[in-house]
């Protein structure tokens, strides 16, 4: 998918922010991870002749993992 590096870079400053002291923007970045993935499967749901996402590929987009991995 075109947008999923967005999540892995938003990932990486999340771990950099926790490595390094800086909890509040670790968890502002949680949240802006959360809205850039929906975003993106909202856009690829909409997208002509997309068949939307089931609950796994969604979560996979916020996670980096399916929902049942996360369990």
């Amino acid at each position: 998918m075109q947008y999923t590096w967005i999540l892995d870079v938003l990932t990486d400053l999340r771990t950099f922010a926790m490595a390094n002291g800086l909890p509040a923007l670790a968890e502002q970045l949680d949240d802006t991870s959360l809205v850039a993935a929906t975003e993106i499967a909202q856009t690829i749901a909409e997208a002509p002749g997309g068949a939307g996402l089931n609950a796994n590929e969604a979560a996979w987009l916020h996670f980096g993992a399916t929902a049942g991995d996360n369990a």
